[in-house]
């Protein structure tokens, strides 16, 4: 036992020997925590869409020349920045002026709103690294939307049925929300300004009526770079439209979708498929079909706006699929901005200007249904 003891002390004192010659200090080497891997039959996440190719097709009409919206936008830094202190909107308080806030609508499979959900509930990601929640909230909020008519040709055999669903669609809305009427063929017309007066959204609806060309790309990017940049709190654009340019010169479909990630803007396209109707129309009084009325070109104007919605959290209703139709479709895009989750967070690394964000959303419950935007453009410092 005693030549035990000797034995340890000795080996005690090399070892400080040993320290004190290389003037550091021994100490334990940690274990590392194996990371915790949640089991995905738990949870739910939103889905990220896939890498937006620089030009879907070359001979996409529009101006080829339009700067992207990176450059030139003047949206903010995130996708939504706090409001100043003392402004009427409220659903941020006094935060830091980079807080990045996503909208999130939660369904279960067979479409119904999943409601009650708190902020534990979720957990947020960007590049992959899970942010702190710094605020959370329902959409209960007064919103700004843009109602974007079209009133080409195309649809001009609608356009009654328009009208009768865009007056139900505002009478769906709280007296403190704003609604902008704009209508466009070749030509872009704002028919009313943002206002919450029920009798001149009405007039304005009816005035919408029918011309000449397509002007689709203008209209978007003239909806949000000079109109709702300039509007604070919870924004959204109905477009109502069969997806077709055939006319726009300051804008294309590119420099509308990089503008579109950039906003902060919900976009919900309401999707006519008026091919049949305008071939029949044209093959009758005009013979053969005009360029710019092909199912390719169909096709290109499907896909717009399914990335339109895609990529700023909204989606794509049909009115020939949507029990109801159109006016049930409108009614749908008011349940929907109002049962809304907003979640806000503080990236934890800043980034570049131009520089893509990812975003995933993540509710602790399996099974459900999560549609959020899965990017955004950082601005211009």
């Amino acid at each position: 036992m005693t030549k035990i003891i000797a034995a340890f002390f000795c080996s005690l004192l090399v070892v400080i020997s040993v320290s004190a010659q290389s003037g550091r200090r021994i100490t334990a080497t940690p274990t590392p925590t194996p990371a915790v891997r949640e089991d995905p039959d738990n949870y739910s996440e939103s889905k990220p869409q896939p890498k937006r190719p620089v030009q879907v097709w070359p001979s996409l009409r529009g101006a080829s020349t339009s700067k992207s919206a990176n450059a030139s936008s003047p949206a903010s830094d995130t996708i939504a920045a706090a409001p100043p202190a003392g402004s009427e909107s409220e659903d941020f308080g006094k935060v830091e002026t980079n807080l990045v806030t996503i909208p999130v609508s939660v369904f279960d499979r067979q479409g119904l709103y999943i409601p009650n959900l708190m902020q534990q509930d979720f957990k947020i990601f960007e590049d992959g690294k899970e942010q702190r929640i710094e605020y959370f909230g329902t959409s209960d909020k007064p919103f700004t939307v843009v109602l974007l008519i079209d009133t080409s040709p195309s649809t001009s055999y609608k356009i009654e049925e328009i009208r009768r669903a865009a007056t139900a669609f505002v009478d769906q809305l709280k007296s403190e929300d704003k609604v902008m009427v704009i209508e466009f063929a070749a030509n872009v017309h704002v028919l009313t300004e943002p206002t919450g007066d029920r009798v001149a959204i009405y007039k304005a609806i009816n005035r919408a009526d029918f011309g000449p060309g397509t002007s689709l790309y203008d209209a978007v990017s003239f909806a949000l770079s000079k109109r709702l940049n300039n509007v604070s709190g919870r924004k959204a654009i109905v477009l109502f439209t069969d997806g077709v340019d055939t006319q726009s010169t300051k804008a294309n479909y590119d420099s509308t979708l990089a503008l579109a990630e950039e906003a902060d803007s919900l976009i919900f396209p309401i999707y006519y498929n008026t091919f049949q109707s305008t071939m029949s129309a044209q093959i009758g009084i005009f013979g053969p079909p005009l360029p710019g009325t092909t199912a390719r070109e169909y096709a290109t104007g499907k896909k717009y706006l399914e990335e339109l919605a895609s990529y700023t959290g909204g989606r794509v209703f049909r009115p020939e699929s949507t029990p109801g139709g159109l006016t049930a479709a409108f009614e749908g895009i008011a349940d929907e901005l109002r049962r809304q989750y907003n979640i806000g967070y503080i990236p934890t690394e800043d980034g570049k200007p131009g520089q893509r964000k990812t975003i995933k959303v993540r509710v602790n419950r399996p099974n459900l249904v999560l549609r959020a935007r899965d990017s955004y453009i950082v601005g211009a410092k």
